[in-house]
């Protein structure tokens, strides 16, 4: 057994989150901190999606930092490898790898009360000792598969699309793509001129816009770097243009009707045969699920090739898929756009806390939340980067990422300014936060839209969205106010380390999913 490793910060996950946390940390002179990452390489989410035509649906000069802004860009909506290349680009420029330790999957961790220090276990047994934990996993990393009955039975090739297996081959092959969300609107076109034939299982159609992609041509690139301010101005106007969406989805959900004409135009231009456009037109609310952009997507569908099956899906048979209606529809491939167990990957953070407290089962019991959605109660000088109602449907998750850093400078340096060595927020506090966000969601359209989505918890609570602009986010994430947070002294010079409280924890519940001058990091 290797010897524990000490640290002051530990940081889960190497995507833009956790990355960012430790180009933070370098620009306030804080070098004692590890990034530890499941994989062999970094980029979170855009290391781990690579099926075909992934791609950003937010504008990529504004999802990138604020402090990065490339004029290079080949594309107004990047694809995966260009993004990826970016994140490994951020690694090397500030010299990061060499605070990674890869392949190192985070399974468990508990807070030593006398000790006031962070223990964590990797998958492989390796300890690491910290003040302070960082959690840079994200949400979207846990893929979802539905329990079908008899799912193990399949013969032919099957994998998720977060989880593409390349080695299969497509071409001339019958396949079945089960899920029509953001990742099956992208794979979709992309695959059906290959295959014999595509049969799409569709439970709940999605509202799919106009994506006006375009290419940036050598001058646009050219002016981007000679023109002072240019792509200052040009993040801005993406970043208070997409506000005005945020307006739509949090307080007037009924300006979301002009969304729905863009669908529905979209639909008749692209799609002859009234039958299948009666089966695309969504009946609830655009912006209720997350809303998707593609040009591609119907002409997929109207291929002579493709089959949209609209009956639930009974079971999985050795050699196809049977519906509710007795059909069996023969397939040699699944492929499951099935999207991921979001809530699941937050009740299932194997974390014990301060006086024995198990995360997992507090979130389980009383709902998945959180003090600013980046610090939880009874857990001290813990961070969780995008953690709880902190996703958005309108805007770049880059820019809460960055507020949400600056969010736990503020707790580090707040530490010094207390004289103290932790500090977790008061219960009475983030209740009260929590109680006014759920009230602000109450008339939101994820709330009021009509379908049922990955947003809400299985008791209707909203436990995802962030309600409100992202302006007011960053307004409440500049300063730490300590009146909201209990601070802990030193630990007793004859204290001695204890055993954890809790004895057995879950397996692998805790994985990893975003030169010499270093500017400091700023939100927008």
């Amino acid at each position: 057994m290797a010897s524990a490793i000490h640290t002051r910060v530990l940081i889960v996950g190497s995507g833009f989150s956790g990355l960012g946390m430790g180009i933070a940390l370098d620009a306030d002179g804080i070098d004692d901190y590890l990034i530890v990452e499941k994989a062999d390489e970094v980029g979170g989410t855009w290391r781990d999606n690579t099926y075909p035509g992934c791609a950003c649906d937010v504008p990529t000069l504004l999802y990138s930092y604020s402090y990065e802004t490339r004029t290079d860009w080949r594309r107004l909506f990047s694809g995966q490898q260009e993004i990826l290349d970016y994140v490994r680009d951020i690694a090397d420029k500030y010299r990061l790898r060499s605070r990674i330790r890869f392949g190192q999957r985070i399974d468990r961790g508990y807070w030593d009360d006398a000790e006031r220090r962070w223990h964590v276990h990797s998958a492989d047994g390796q300890e690491y000792i910290a003040q302070f934990l960082v959690s840079a996993v994200g949400a979207l990393h846990i893929p979802n598969i539905p329990d079908f009955r008899g799912i193990a039975d399949f013969t032919g090739a099957t994998f998720h699309s977060a989880e593409w297996d390349h080695q299969v081959e497509l071409t001339g092959k019958r396949v079945a793509v089960i899920g029509t969300g953001a990742s099956a609107v992208q794979f979709v076109p992309e695959i059906v001129g290959d295959v014999a034939q595509l049969l799409v299982f569709q439970r709940t159609p999605p509202w799919v816009l106009p994506r006006a992609d375009v290419e940036f041509s050598p001058r646009f690139k050219r002016a981007l770097r000679r023109i002072p301010g240019l792509r200052f101005v040009l993040r801005n106007a993406l970043y208070w243009g997409a506000e005005v969406g945020g307006f739509a989805m949090n307080w007037r959900p009924d300006l979301l009707k002009v969304l729905e004409r863009m669908g529905r135009s979209q639909i008749e231009r692209q799609i002859a045969d009234p039958v299948l456009r009666a089966q695309v037109t969504p009946d609830y609310r655009a912006g209720c699920k997350r809303l998707l952009g593609s040009d591609t997507y119907y002409p997929a569908l109207a291929d002579p090739k493709t089959e949209l099956v609209t009956a639930h899906i009974d079971r999985i048979t050795p050699h196809g898929i049977v519906t509710a209606d007795g059909v069996e529809h023969a397939v040699d491939v699944i492929i499951y756009g099935t999207g991921f167990r979001v809530i699941d990957s937050y009740q299932n953070l194997a974390i014990v806390g301060r006086g024995g407290v198990d995360l997992a089962a507090q979130w389980a019991r009383d709902g998945v939340q959180a003090h600013r959605g980046v610090t939880v109660a009874d857990m001290p000088n813990a961070f969780f980067l995008l953690g709880p109602n902190t996703g958005l449907g309108h805007n770049s998750i880059i820019f809460m990422i960055e507020a949400q850093i600056h969010y736990v400078r503020q707790a580090i340096r707040q530490l010094k300014a207390q004289g103290a060595v932790a500090l977790a927020p008061r219960r009475a506090a983030q209740d009260r936060f929590n109680a006014k966000l759920q009230h602000g969601l109450a008339r939101s359209v994820w709330n009021t839209g009509g379908c049922q989505s990955w947003y809400l918890d299985e008791h209707g609570n909203n436990r995802t969205m962030w309600s409100g602009f992202t302006w007011q986010y960053w307004l409440q994430t500049r300063r730490l106010n300590p009146a909201e947070y209990e601070f802990f002294g030193p630990a007793p010079s004859s204290a001695t380390r204890r055993p954890p409280v809790a004895k057995d924890f879950p397996a692998q519940t805790f994985p990893t999913a975003k030169s010499n001058g270093k500017p400091t990091p700023a939100t927008q």
